[in-house]
């Protein structure tokens, strides 16, 4: 298993309360690309639209510039493929109040590209504030106990 891009970010920003791996449907020139590390996951988003999901927002540049169809988007929507028992379960939790759909990785797993997404919930400031404040004192006990050891 390879990770081909991660979204570091999000576990800053959201508490992830589930994860979920999805297929993900994409053009020949687009799995070169990923395979090369040319996605983006900032400021992409999952959602669920008529019982299909959706990757959008990922920036996947082409593989090569000069030779990418004319009607080429980078930024279009990409279906996930689930089971239907998932999807049902990710639209009941979709619709409750503060659940978003985030994706956090993308990587190769048996030759394929699989998109790894979480229902996550948003953090507050306080609480990021709370979260850096454990970091540093983490730190410090480590530097100590290296100084001493």
């Amino acid at each position: 298993m390879r990770v081909l891009a991660e979204n570091k970010k999000a576990y800053f920003n959201y508490e992830i309360l589930e994860k979920f791996e999805a297929g993900v449907s994409l053009i020949g020139q687009e799995v070169k690309s990923l395979k090369t590390r040319g996605v983006n996951l900032a400021g992409s988003y999952v959602i669920i639209k008529d019982s299909e999901v959706f990757w959008i927002g990922a920036k996947i540049s082409p593989y090569q510039p000069k030779n990418a169809p004319p009607d080429y988007n980078p930024e279009r929507s990409r279906k996930l493929l689930l089971k239907k028992s998932e999807i049902q379960y990710l639209i009941g939790k979709a619709k409750q109040k503060g659940l978003t759909l985030i994706p956090l990785r993308v990587y190769t797993k048996n030759g394929k590209i699989k998109l790894e997404f979480g229902i996550a919930k948003g953090r507050r400031k306080f609480d990021k504030r709370e979260l850096i404040r454990k970091r540093e004192i983490e730190r410090e006990l480590k530097r100590e106990l290296k100084l001493r050891g």
